[in-house]
This record gives structure tokens, C-alpha cells and sequence, in this order.
């Protein structure tokens, strides 16, 4: 009689956890709390497009200044340092009007950043193809914005995932999949990618 009362509690428990959401939650990986002070390096620019990337240096310290939680410093006196690269810029005409004039415009613009750790010399995280898109209509047309206006919206997007990667951890901001980013194509013809999660390096 104690075993089959045995056996159907042991029925009842497993029906439990099984029937439970459980759901995996990977612990966060922040920067090592000697980290008191990030530098933002100057980000460089494989693309051809002339300029990009000051604006989006000076975003990303004005998202780090407004975060907060790490000072701001020259690379000589920071423990971390951002190091960033422009890698794809991308505008494409989606849409047309009956004179094929271009009415609506995709923008997409890929950027690989690293988190280098200067005490250990390494690097602690890297994000090789942080991803941000727009879509807007011409500026001729009512509620259209320029090609420069809409840089801007990206600049503020990218940033703030630059700071989130940083600050948060892994998870907190995630790569495209560089499989499917074309690297002999194009910049017109290159197609925007889904974003997936990016992985530690060593």
C-alpha cells in the first residue's frame, strides 16, 4: 500500500515540473567591476560614405554621458575601451512612383564593435554586425524626411545598443547574422539580415 501511495505521489511531482514554464535565463555578463571608466575610441569607416563615423562617436558618448553608470575618460586614463567599425551602408529605393522616381527608401547600416579590456590587453565582447534599419519616404513628399535626417534616427538607434552591449551584458543588444550579410555584392544590392544573438570572444 506505501509503495503504490509512493508511486503516485512520484507520478503527481513529475507531472508538475513538467507541466511548469520553465524557461532558460543565461546569468548576465557584465564588465569586471575594476572597470570604473570607458573610453570611446574614435570609430573608423569601411564604407564609402564620407563623415559617418564622427557623428556616431560623438552619439555614443552622449548615450554613455546620459546612461550614466560608467564615467566617460580618454583612452589613457579609462580601464575599457569601445572600439567600432562602419562596416555596411546600405540605401536602397523600394519604392516607386509611375515616372519611377524612388518614393520610399530602405537605409541599413551595419557596425562591429568590441569592448577591449586594457588592464588585461583583450578583448572581453564582440558584436561584429550591430544592425539598424529605417524605411522613410522621400523628402519631397509630405511626412518624408532626407537621407541625412535619417541617418540620424540610425545614429540614435545604434548608439543606444552600443551603450546596452556594454552596460547590460550579453543578450542586452545582438548582431546580424554575418552568414547572411553578402560580402561580394554591392552596397546597393546588399540585403538587410535578421538579428540573432552575438557570442563572447576569448
Amino acid at each position: 500500500m506505501k509503495k503504490h501511495i509512493f508511486t503516485i505521489l512520484a507520478v503527481m511531482a513529475f507531472a508538475a515540473c513538467s507541466g511548469s514554464d520553465v524557461t532558460y535565463r543565461p546569468a548576465e555578463q557584465k564588465l569586471p567591476q575594476y572597470i570604473k571608466r570607458i573610453a570611446v575610441r574614435p570609430f573608423t569607416n569601411k564604407t564609402p560614405q564620407f563623415g559617418l563615423e564622427e557623428k556616431l562617436t560623438l552619439k555614443t558618448i552622449d548615450e554613455f554621458l546620459k546612461n550614466g553608470e560608467y564615467a566617460i575618460a580618454q583612452e589613457n586614463a579609462a580601464q575599457g575601451v569601445v572600439v567600432a567599425e562602419i562596416s555596411h551602408y546600405i540605401l536602397t529605393p523600394i519604392q516607386y512612383d509611375v515616372n519611377l522616381v524612388p518614393t520610399v527608401y530602405k537605409l541599413n547600416v551595419l557596425v562591429s564593435v568590441r569592448f577591449l579590456d586594457k588592464g588585461a590587453n583583450r578583448y572581453l565582447w564582440e558584436e561584429p554586425a550591430l544592425q539598424a534599419v529605417k524605411m522613410y519616404s522621400a523628402s519631397t513628399l509630405p511626412g518624408g524626411m532626407t537621407e541625412e535626417q535619417a541617418r540620424e534616427s540610425l545614429w540614435e538607434i545604434l548608439a543606444k545598443n552600443i551603450v546596452m552591449r556594454t552596460v547590460k551584458g550579453f543578450g542586452a543588444a545582438s548582431s546580424a547574422s554575418q552568414k547572411k550579410i553578402p560580402q561580394d555584392m554591392p552596397p546597393a544590392v546588399e540585403a538587410s539580415t535578421p538579428a540573432v544573438q552575438g557570442q563572447m570572444t576569448p
